[in-house]
């Protein structure tokens, strides 16, 4: 009986709407700045983030910080992409997320293997 609320529940169209719905607002408020949704990570918050990061390739990382620098600039400016730009840009291509999926199976193999991570692991220098 719950398992059958449940699927009901999960397979709701109006759930369904919403989701897409939502997916489109974040698309278009992306998109008015030339973000894409990876960029809304923050590094200084999660190590994992900032690990992922440091395993892109530069040129990767150089365009996400220039993504960004640019919302700034245009947020700080009250305006939004030219609409031509706006209909090019991708919001939900992402580039970060294999790499922070990968970055988090190592730490948790790390943790079941009983290693410390690797924010806590200090270097001894012998003078």
């Amino acid at each position: 009986m719950a398992r059958s609320q449940l699927v009901r529940i999960i397979l709701d169209p109006k759930k369904i709407w919403f989701a897409a719905k939502q997916k489109q607002t974040i698309s278009e408020r992306l998109s008015k700045y030339g973000l894409r949704y990876d960029d809304l990570y923050n590094e200084h918050e999660n190590p994992d983030i900032k690990e992922a990061l440091g395993r892109l390739p530069r040129e990767i990382v150089d365009a996400r910080n220039q993504r960004i620098f640019h919302a700034l600039d245009l947020l700080k400016k009250h305006e939004y992409l030219p609409e031509d730009l706006q209909a090019q840009q991708t919001p939900f291509r992402s580039y970060l997320s294999d790499m922070l999926a990968l970055v988090q199976r190592e730490k948790a193999e790390r943790e079941a293997l009983g290693a410390l991570p690797l924010m806590q692991r200090t270097t001894v220098i012998n003078e």
